[in-house]
């Protein structure tokens, strides 16, 4: 039986699409989301993003912020974070049934925090940081993420 079909949800408070100024064509527009939601790992996410240089010229904001986006489910998904919630003043993450795959991992991560990160009484995983600016929060999340889902995983 396959494993079930889920997708974190990701808020990050910045915009994540593909501008009509960008791709005018609304049908090649969503036959690209099609193709992003279908990306799993950084080479897929890579190339198309040298496709669509290629294709459309240099990548506004808004789909560099897509395809990080999409950088940060996948690494969600290894992690089993069911929702992220970031802002100006950190992040708040969700894990799927609240269980983290390698618990001892967590507690080591969280310990080296400093006292910016918590886990909270209902499970829910803080992190407390200033990202003022949305490309810093995002390019942040991706490594916060990239590093739970090394924990994960047991090679961190």
């Amino acid at each position: 039986m396959p494993a079930e079909e889920w997708s974190p949800q990701i808020t990050i408070g910045t915009p994540v699409l593909i501008p009509e100024t960008y791709v005018q064509d609304l049908s090649v527009r969503l036959s690209l989301y099609r193709r992003i939601a279908g990306l799993s790992d950084a080479a897929e996410i890579d190339a198309l993003a040298a496709e669509l240089v290629d294709r459309f010229g240099k990548l506004p904001p808004e789909v560099e912020n897509l395809l990080q986006v999409v950088a940060i489910k996948a690494a969600c998904k290894q992690a089993n974070i069911e929702k992220v919630d970031a802002g100006p003043k950190g992040a708040v993450i969700t894990f799927r049934n609240n269980t983290f795959p390698n618990p001892a991992g967590l507690v080591q991560l969280i310990s080296q925090q400093l006292g910016t990160a918590k886990l909270r009484p209902d499970h829910k995983l803080v992190f407390i940081r200033t990202w003022e600016e949305s490309p810093q929060r995002v390019k942040a999340l991706q490594k916060l993420t990239g590093k739970l889902a090394e924990i994960a995983r047991g090679t961190a």
